[in-house]
């Protein structure tokens, strides 16, 4: 299944109470504060992490949610190549723990996912679990196609098309892109 953008699957901004705007310079050190109190320090030794220090971060698509001035959730998207074929790579993603359950993740990821399509992406890459993203249109990499550039649960490799047919061909290794 190659899943279009599709509104439907995430409530209303209105239902949850933020605004939702892309991240600014500014919000660097909040977001990484947010991120960083939710998943410590072990993250930087992860295959995802080297992938995004070889990466440039996509500030047009990275999106943030406020509360009043009050940052409550975040996800950042990356300029990366599958192959041969451009593509992002979402995360991480985090939410507040009081803001949970709400949808905000999803709202947040599709998001990022429609403001990928508008510039023009075509593919999202991503590390985790697919019973949390498949509701975004996540579905595994098939088996062999995709290999990032270390060691990582193949099962937790997960894409999605913005376009029909884009994943149709698409395989190789997984490298971070950054302006030339």
């Amino acid at each position: 299944m190659n899943a279009i953008s599709n509104p439907s699957r995430v409530p209303p901004s209105s239902d949850l109470a933020v605004r939702f705007q892309t991240e600014q310079a500014q919000d660097a050190a909040r977001v990484d504060a947010l991120i960083d109190q939710a998943f410590g320090p072990g993250r930087f030794a992860k295959t995802a992490e080297r992938l995004r220090e070889a990466s440039d971060q996509r500030m047009d698509l990275s999106i943030c949610a406020w509360s009043g001035e009050t940052l409550v959730g975040a996800v950042r998207l990356w300029s990366i190549r599958i192959g041969e074929t451009p593509a992002l790579f979402l995360g991480p993603i985090e939410v507040r723990p009081d803001h949970r359950r709400q949808g905000l993740a999803a709202a947040l990821t599709e998001r990022a996912c429609e403001a990928g399509l508008r510039e023009g992406d075509r593919i999202v890459l991503l590390v985790g679990g697919l019973p949390i993203f498949a509701s975004q249109g996540f579905e595994p990499t098939p088996p062999g196609r995709v290999a990032l550039p270390g060691p990582v649960d193949p099962r937790r490799v997960l894409w999605r098309g913005l376009v029909p047919g884009v994943l149709d061909q698409v395989q190789g290794r997984v490298a971070g892109l950054k302006a030339a």
